[in-house]
């Protein structure tokens, strides 16, 4: 009997060896998590345009939701601690917007961070990216943990076993991911994404419940987390890659503007020292799509255009400022 105990141990041992094929933890070497701090981060989540809490438990219901944290708690530079996160709860969801498109450049392109306080208390999301905010498009993920017994609430997960997954580092540390992944992606522009999305997988290795990843495999992790701070807590998306080609343009050379909020949902605010001024609109191209003479600083419906950026080019005689705008 012991042997036979013996003998199945190292062929488990083995199957984990064979499998553990990706990223090791955060510190280790050949790890691909990148710290917050990181200098090749030039830019962070600023809008929250969608944000779906999950239930604490599905398996129960969507009665209890997880509550833990504010949505806009995801936004700007992660904070890399247990307490400034929102938690999004089984099959919960995030959409957030950024300053500038991320760009498909050289290595990842950005990385999203979660607050794990080990190296292997491990709670996963999928990643979807978007140029248009309508059509979202999923990182392919791999899952190798095994599925034999389910990981309980407060057991471990070994990172090497998971690939393209949120939340495979501790907190500080974000999960990287490069858009070269999405090279054959019908309807996504590669060198503008604008949204990410974040949805939380589901633990439970239940048929029911369970989430999957892209090769079918069933993913899990801790399940149940049935507390407000239940499913995957997010704490920020980090750019690498940012298509800011246009940053030249903006320009405040002969008089001060002030354009808000940035993002928008359609209206924006014009302030500016001049009285009376020409307003100009142009698409991410540099091509005039909207015009008015004679305007003065107040409120202006932009709600006619569609989601993307815009540049905002205010001008009195030979004068003028120009400020770059995202339209979600």
């Amino acid at each position: 009997m012991i042997k036979e105990n013996l003998t199945i141990f190292l062929m488990l041992l083995l199957n984990t060896v064979v499998l553990a094929q990706y990223s090791p933890p955060a510190g280790q070497f050949g790890t691909t998590a990148v710290h917050k701090d990181s200098s090749s981060i030039v830019s962070w989540a600023k809008a929250v345009v969608q944000f779906q809490r999950g239930a604490s438990d599905i398996a129960n219901g969507w009665g209890s939701l997880a509550s833990f944290g504010d949505s806009t708690q995801a936004l700007d530079h992660a904070e890399g601690n247990s307490t400034n996160v929102v938690s999004l709860g089984d099959s919960g969801s995030i959409t957030l917007a950024f300053p500038f498109p991320i760009m498909n450049g050289p290595g990842n392109d950005f990385a999203v961070f979660e607050n794990s306080f080990s190296d292997d208390y491990l709670e996963f999301a999928f990643v979807e990216v978007s140029s248009d905010g309508i059509n979202f498009v999923r990182f392919p993920s791999v899952s190798l943990i095994p599925v034999i017994t389910q990981t309980g609430p407060y057991e471990n997960s070994n990172t090497e076993l998971v690939h393209n997954l949120a939340g495979k580092f501790r907190q500080g540390y974000g999960t990287p991911f490069d858009l070269n992944d999405l090279i054959d992606s019908a309807g996504l522009n590669l060198d503008s994404i604008l949204f990410v999305r974040i949805v939380d997988v589901i633990g439970s290795i239940d048929m029911s419940y369970t989430s999957f990843d892209s090769q079918g495999n069933r993913i899990n992790d801790p399940y149940p987390t049935d507390f407000s701070a239940g499913g995957f807590d997010l704490d920020g998306v980090g750019v690498i890659n940012e298509n800011n080609i246009y940053a030249s343009y903006e320009s405040e050379k002969y008089f001060s503007l002030s354009v808000f909020p940035n993002p928008s949902h359609g209206e924006i605010f014009i302030q500016t020292q001049t009285e009376f001024f020409d307003l100009e609109i142009y698409d991410g191209s540099g091509r005039l799509i909207w015009s008015q003479l004679d305007c003065s600083s107040g409120s202006f419906q932009l709600d006619f255009l569609q989601e993307g950026v815009y540049f905002i080019r205010v001008g009195n005689g030979d004068d003028f400022s120009l400020k770059r705008i995202l339209i979600i």
